[in-house]
C-alpha cells in the first residue's frame, strides 16, 4: 500500500503530483524502472518526482500521464 503523506491540503503542487504518480503507478502495477523506460527518463529523475523533489515541465507531466493512461490534470489535483 502506498502512504499519502498528511496534510495532503497543504502539499505544494510537485509533492501532490508526486503523490499521485506513486499512487496511480502502484495501483497499475507498474514498476518505477518500467515507467521511466516507458517515459524516456531517468528512473532516478522518475524517483525524485515521486518525492516531489523535481518540478517535471509540462512535457513530462503529459508523457506520464499518457504512459499511466490518466488525464495529466488528475495527477495534479489534491
Amino acid at each position: 500500500m502506498v502512504k499519502i503523506p498528511l496534510p495532503y491540503a497543504f502539499m505544494r503542487m510537485a509533492e501532490t503530483f508526486g503523490v499521485n504518480v506513486r499512487r496511480v503507478r502502484a495501483e497499475k502495477g507498474i514498476t518505477l524502472e518500467a515507467l521511466a523506460h516507458e517515459v524516456g527518463l531517468a528512473y532516478s529523475y522518475v524517483g525524485e518526482i515521486e518525492r516531489g523533489r523535481k518540478n517535471p515541465t509540462l512535457d513530462v507531466v503529459e508523457r506520464i500521464a499518457l504512459v499511466l493512461d490518466i488525464d495529466a490534470l488528475e495527477l495534479l489535483r489534491r
